[in-house]
């Protein structure tokens, strides 16, 4: 009999420790969101010198100033690129190609590092014009938020002017050679046949008044 009244002290202190467990495992817990994450996008990719980047900022905070960092590189370094000219005899010269420099003065560096302000999306666009040709990283901090993103651009260098071309025909310069022979023999030819027709006449005249 006292067996049995432990037993079902013990059953009962049980169920008591587990109720309030039971009752909070059945409310509802609140829904767990994914973090913000802010994105900065390059628009072109990829440009000549003299181009404009163009910056599109996502996912800030509303009106958060934003600043801007920019990492400049070298391009890597790449054989010149090489075209063919033909002389005269019908051989091939290679032609390498130069640097191109440009007339007046050279501009102010573009800024490494400008501050930007969010709208009231937590959005912003910029525009941005290199001064130098290399690879640039952008990369865009909120000042409050903590919040960053990165994209990369490249520029080009100008192309050098093409320099006038020569007319011709076909795709090749003409070529002087045994082209000329042709002409200096028909003209041979033709004074050859005029000295014999003068000494034909002045023969002709002789018999008629001999």
């Amino acid at each position: 009999m006292r067996l049995s009244r432990i037993i079902m002290a013990l059953s009962v202190g049980l169920a008591i420790v587990a109720a309030p467990t039971a009752a909070g495992a059945a409310q509802p817990q609140p829904p767990v969101y994914p973090p913000v994450v802010a994105s900065l996008t390059v628009t072109p990719t990829t440009i000549t010198l003299g181009q404009t980047f163009t910056l599109n900022g996502r996912n800030f905070l509303p009106n958060e100033q934003v600043r801007i960092d920019v990492a400049i590189s070298n391009l890597p370094v790449a054989a010149p690129a090489e075209g063919t000219a033909r002389r005269s005899d019908g051989s091939t010269v290679a032609m390498a190609s130069v640097a191109y420099l440009p007339s007046g003065p050279t501009p102010q560096p573009a800024p490494t590092t400008f501050v930007v302000t969010a709208d009231a999306n937590g959005s912003f666009t910029v525009t941005y014009r290199p001064t130098r040709p290399g690879r640039y990283t952008f990369t865009a901090t909120g000042l409050t938020s903590g919040r960053t993103a990165s994209a990369t651009g490249i520029v080009l260098p100008k192309r050098p002017p093409h320099p006038p071309r020569p007319p011709h025909h076909g795709g090749h310069l003409p070529v002087t050679g045994d082209s000329i022979g042709t002409p200096l023999k028909l003209g041979g030819g033709l004074a050859g046949a005029g000295a014999v027709l003068l000494l034909g006449s002045l023969a002709w005249r002789r018999r008629r008044l001999g």
